[in-house]
């Protein structure tokens, strides 16, 4: 095929908006539901914003029948008088990359949009987007579709104003009246998902309310009936507290904070009798996923604080502490602030901070806090020291015990287990691997599947319950070793992801309680001891059909009670057989195959960690040893499971 002319002609140049439609990924990092929400993320925290600057003191939140989200602040209103550049700012805000008041004009000191970019991005993703400001004992209002403005901004009355805001608001149009209102309805043609998540938008206002002491959130959710408010005066301190309810407590929450103009850091510790580190990061706000130099800081504080008190106390002698030992069982909150111009972000979606300076300022805070907490609080510093102890000689007995194990040949040197029917794909990337329950599943899967890229490992019985398990007893279970033998990533410290033989490990067990547990266990074992698996988004879960309504010669599978019901109303009077598959071993090859295998039929859940300090607590709470946090669990949810016995 002939290529085409590489000239002057070749070179596009994206107006106005027209680069985040076209790559929409590098300005909110994904088109899916992480997308989704860090778009309403963006809205949010212009509001927040206003908090900042001391002006907003509430934030409501309104996802409407349709799915629409409706943001609203009590702040100052974006400005609606004409720009230098002759449209209204507020037009100019909404509609030109990098124009805003946080770019160092003084409106914003401390900020946590997108300096500018998040309101124009998120209008340019949206197939509706309408702005209201109330500013002046006066309301104006645009409309948007796709970035592009439906109208000049307008002022609009009382009537007219009650007719586009949800109903139970009751904004009065006056002199006291200030705020912005930014509703917005995603592009379905750009986003894979389009519907907002109650529960995650939750968690993204119960942050705010943490960290931001006396700003109140109101959250109504039309969908499901849903309404909260959220007002936290305790800060991060509350904030640690309340995600260890439940938990075994070994340490109060440890607060320290300082300040030395322009930065300022804040940090909540606390020990609990887990084995897993919860973290969580903010700058100005915005929840750092990937951490970064403030997190990098912290934990270079909390290695030398404790490994010297270790040493100096007599409890540490030849012995070496990890990072790992010190972070087990911790509860950390991290949260950072500067003037927003002088951040550093590593990304657009600003998940990682990589200024420079920040580490050593919170390395020096948090040192000097932690170091006079333990000085004054011996109790609690040896209670701290115990558990890191405890976990530096059960790593190393654990160590001990994988090496002695792994120099029999567990898994070293071994051949691809015996039960693996393996895909002649060498790429990764296409390669598929079905973990199946039972060898008469793992049988119809192995004749039905198409071998050039999907291979088949079938499961026999129950798998260890790995919540708590140490790696040589993971690596002695049977299942579990030739689990990790087919990977080929390895296990504990000899893990390495990029070694993976499958891109797509899929977990096939039956659509009955017992597969459900054999799924948990599995998900906790990937969870627990392999979680990039999880992180990269190479595990997913197959959905086999529950029923086959067959009329005659035809017939249409059903994979939910609803789906049944509504091919059986579909039959009008037709006679029909209704077949109810109890177990993946009922079906036939080619049944397995055009239902839950081939790619042009099938339907795979990806598993994803939206949330992993929440994930982190119901694997505690239903996996764990503790059986009175599952017996309030499954009390409080029985009357809602839906059991097949």
């Amino acid at each position: 095929m002939k290529q085409p002319e590489y000239n002057a002609e070749a070179i596009q140049v994206l107006e106005g908006l027209e680069p985040v439609r076209k790559r929409p990924g590098m300005y909110i990092g994904s088109t899916d539901a992480r997308g989704l929400h860090e778009c309403l993320r963006e809205i949010v925290d212009n509001s927040v914003d206003e908090s900042f600057a001391g002006t907003a003191t509430e934030i409501w939140v309104h996802i409407d029948s349709e799915g629409k989200a409706s943001i609203r602040d009590n702040g100052r209103g974006i400005p609606v008088d004409k720009h230098s550049s002759g449209v209204s700012a507020l037009e100019l805000t909404m509609t030109k990359l990098h124009a805003g008041g946080k770019f160092g004009g003084g409106a914003y000191k401390i900020s946590g949009g997108l300096h500018g970019v998040g309101a124009s991005v998120v209008n340019a993703l949206s197939e509706y987007f309408r702005v209201i400001v109330l500013r002046g004992g006066k309301a104006y209002m645009q409309e948007y579709n796709a970035g592009k403005p439906q109208y000049a901004v307008k002022e609009i009355s009382q009537e007219e104003l009650d007719q586009v805001i949800p109903g139970h608001w009751k904004i009065k149009i006056g002199p006291k009246t200030t705020g912005t209102i930014t509703t917005f309805k995603i592009d379905p043609t750009i986003f894979i998902d389009l519907a907002l998540d109650a529960t995650r938008v939750k968690n993204i206002l119960k942050d705010r309310a943490y960290l931001i002491g006396g700003l109140t959130f109101h959250f109504d959710d039309e969908r499901i009936n849903d309404s909260q408010t959220y007002y936290f005066e305790g800060g991060i301190a509350t904030m640690v507290a309340h995600s260890n309810r439940g938990r075994e407590i070994l340490t109060p929450v440890i607060y320290t904070s300082k300040e030395d103009d322009p930065m300022s850091v804040e940090v909540a510790i606390q020990y609990t009798d887990t084995y897993s580190e919860s973290l969580k990061s903010f700058v100005n706000g915005i929840n750092t996923t990937d951490g970064g130099t403030h997190v990098t800081g912290f934990r270079m504080a909390l290695t030398r604080v404790i490994t010297d008190y270790a040493k100096k106390s007599g409890a540490l002698k030849d012995e070496q502490l990890t990072g790992e030992d010190l972070r087990e069982g911790l509860s950390a909150i991290i949260y950072f602030k500067m003037p927003s111009e002088s951040l550093q972000f590593e990304s657009q979606t600003k998940a990682k901070l990589n200024n420079p300076e920040v580490q050593g300022f919170v390395q020096s805070a948090f040192k000097e806090g932690l170091e006079t907490y333990l000085e004054e609080h011996p109790q609690e510093a040896k209670k701290i020291l115990d558990k890191v102890m405890l976990a530096a000689r059960a790593r190393l007995a654990a160590r001990a015990a994988k090496e002695a194990v792994l120099r029999k040949g567990a898994l070293e040197g071994t051949s691809l287990p015996g039960k693996l029917a393996d895909c002649q794909s060498t790429d990764p990337s296409v390669s598929e691997l079905y973990i199946v329950e039972g060898d008469s599943a793992g049988g119809s899967a192995k004749q039905g599947r198409d071998r050039k890229f999907q291979a088949i490992l079938p499961l026999k019985g129950k798998v260890l319950n790995t919540e708590r398990a140490q790696l040589d007893t993971i690596i002695k279970f049977e299942e579990l070793k030739n689990l990790i033998i087919t990977l080929g990533v390895g296990i504990g410290d000899s893990l390495e992801y990029d070694k993976a033989k499958y891109h797509r490990i899929i977990i096939m067990t039956d659509a009955d309680v017992d597969g459900s547990h054999i799924a948990t266990l599995l998900l906790t074992f990937f969870f627990r001891h392999m979680p990039e698996v999880i992180t990269r988004g190479y595990l997913y879960l197959a959905m086999p059909p529950l029923y086959k309504v067959s009329t005659g010669k035809t017939f249409e599978y059903a994979y939910t009670d609803e789906e049944k019901d509504k091919i059986i109303s579909k039959l009008g009077d037709k006679k029909f057989t209704l077949q109810r598959y109890k177990g993946l071993g009922e079906m036939n090859p080619e049944q397995l195959w055009e239902t839950t295998m081939n790619p042009e039929t099938r339907i795979l859940k990806q598993v994803s960690i939206d949330d992993a300090e929440l994930a982190d607590k119901y694997f505690t709470m239903l996996m764990g040893e503790e059986v009175a946090p599952r017996k309030k669990y499954i009390q409080t949810h029985a009357a809602t499971a839906s059991l097949d016995i």
